[in-house]
């Protein structure tokens, strides 16, 4: 079967669109035409309905198209592998991880990493989505839990404990809860409890519920209920990692946090040789090592 053709074919399907297809590989919509009408004439099959909409897959053209998704995957595999220097980190890293750890915890500290290897060219994916690594919709991730994919090489990085946290400023004006029957009196910042999130946050988040809070407000990620808090609109359900970056929050009622969430990094075993992925491993365990010593300082301090 001509690659050529199951190229165009490829992305054809991908676009669902000739004309957008030809744009991508620089071709008329003339010649894609040609190349598909000749792929289904080889085949003796149909490969799309034609719609004024646009084109979509038949049965066989389904099965094609996934075989043709898995041949790119692998391709995209090999180039990585390729691209990777023996001596130098350059290159498109793809990485995914959760949006409240992306955006509060990794996100900010990505300047180390550049500074180290200025060629690096980060596509940070921030979603609750678990990626497909061995299929290379990614080719790191950082989990809030252990990775049960087949052929992913794992490290386990730290453990999370959700906490309550206020500003100053908020309690100045509302006052310090000490029981949790006090929390009624507050307003409760936290992520809905329909969202996508670790479970051991969402059953934190159901214990204090029962305790009849009167004023809530709810985000569907963590970025949002830490802006709530800084703006001192309630006392807010985080991670405790953002206490490194805002150590002016005030941790309200010490004594309840949730079950520890394990935090994993995780990459495709045939990436184990990967140099850009080693530089972002070693870079994420030596933020996590600075991390603790500052947490274990600001515990001396309070």
């Amino acid at each position: 079967m001509d690659w050529d053709k199951l190229r165009i074919f490829h992305a054809v399907a991908d676009a669902g669109s000739l004309t957008h297809a030809g744009d991508t590989l620089h071709l008329s919509q003339s010649a894609v035409s040609r190349q598909i009408r000749s792929l289904e004439e080889s085949l003796n099959t149909t490969l799309f309905h034609r719609h004024a909409r646009g084109l979509i897959l038949t049965e066989q053209g389904e099965l094609l198209f996934d075989a043709t998704r898995a041949m790119v995957k692998r391709l995209e595999t090999a180039t990585a592998r390729i691209r990777d220097s023996e001596e130098e980190v350059f290159g498109e890293l793809r990485v995914t991880t959760t949006t409240g750890f992306g955006t509060l915890w990794l996100a900010p500290r990505l300047a180390a990493l550049y500074d180290k290897y200025p060629d690096l060219k980060i596509d940070l994916m921030l979603e609750e989505r678990v990626l497909d690594l061995p299929m290379r919709e990614a080719d790191v991730a950082i989990r809030m839990k252990e990775p049960s994919q087949a052929d992913l090489i794992r490290k386990r990085l730290m453990g999370v404990h959700m906490r309550l946290y206020a500003s100053p400023e908020y309690l100045d004006r509302k006052g310090t809860p000490t029981e949790l029957d006090e929390l009624n009196q507050h307003r409760l910042i936290s992520m809905n409890v329909g969202s996508t999130q670790v479970g051991a946050g969402a059953s934190l988040v159901q214990h204090l519920l029962s305790y009849e809070i009167a004023s809530m407000l709810t985000v569907n990620n963590y970025f949002g209920v830490l802006q709530g808090v800084l703006h001192h609109l309630g006392i807010g359900v985080l991670p405790d990692y953002v206490i490194q970056d805002f150590p002016n929050l005030v941790r309200v009622l010490p004594e309840i946090e949730s079950g520890e969430i394990p935090v994993f990094l995780a990459f495709p075993a045939e990436l184990r040789h990967s140099k850009r992925i080693a530089a972002f491993r070693d870079f994420v365990q030596d933020e996590i090592i600075s991390y603790r010593k500052q947490v274990k300082k600001q515990s001396v301090e309070q």
